[in-house]
């Protein structure tokens, strides 16, 4: 089973941005490495990584919550699976428990919600027994917001992989899991 790759960001993000462009070419990158894209289902960034992903044959997972998004139409055109879920929690617990890595990329509030999560998850994998999951975020804006929390309430920074760019998210995922096309 390929691993799933969970991305997070913007639902605003629009086509004419290079934030948009990037992400297709990110979700198409991972696709035709081998691996399953996992995502809010919904447009923008996540819009972006299932068209890449559907442009290489790749599988994308999309996790809805209808109830809370009733004036969203549905999954975007590229998703292969939808899993709708009730409430905005289970939906973000549901995208990153369902992950083998996680990508944060630029968004807002509710793409900082979903990577706390995140973040939170590899903090408690080794209470359970587990190892943390790599955990990658896209760009100065979160660098910054690792660092601050890091420093201001003393949250493990080593969990976090602060990356500039989407090529080199999906290059670091490519060699911690032996993909095809590892440099």
């Amino acid at each position: 089973m390929s691993p799933k790759i969970s991305i997070f960001g913007s639902s605003r993000a629009t086509p004419d941005q290079p934030v948009f462009r990037d992400a297709v070419r990110l979700g198409k990158t991972l696709a035709e490495s081998g691996f399953t894209i996992v995502n809010g289902g919904y447009g923008g960034l996540m819009e972006a990584t299932s068209i890449g992903a559907a442009e290489a044959d790749g599988q994308v997972i999309g996790v809805t919550a209808p109830d809370v998004f009733p004036d969203r139409s549905g999954v975007n055109s590229s998703v292969t699976v939808e899993e709708a879920t009730e409430t905005i929690a289970e939906r973000i617990a549901r995208v990153v428990d369902m992950a083998d890595a996680t990508i944060t990329l630029p968004g807002s509030i509710g793409t900082l919600a979903e990577f706390i999560v995140s973040w939170n998850s590899c903090f408690v994998a080794p209470l359970r027994g587990d190892r943390p999951k790599p955990n990658i975020v896209v760009g100065p804006t979160w660098r910054r917001l690792v660092e601050q929390i890091s420093d201001e309430i003393g949250a493990d920074r080593s969990l976090v992989t602060c990356v500039n760019s989407m090529s080199e998210a999906a290059e670091t995922l490519k060699t911690h899991f032996g993909m095809p096309g590892a440099s």
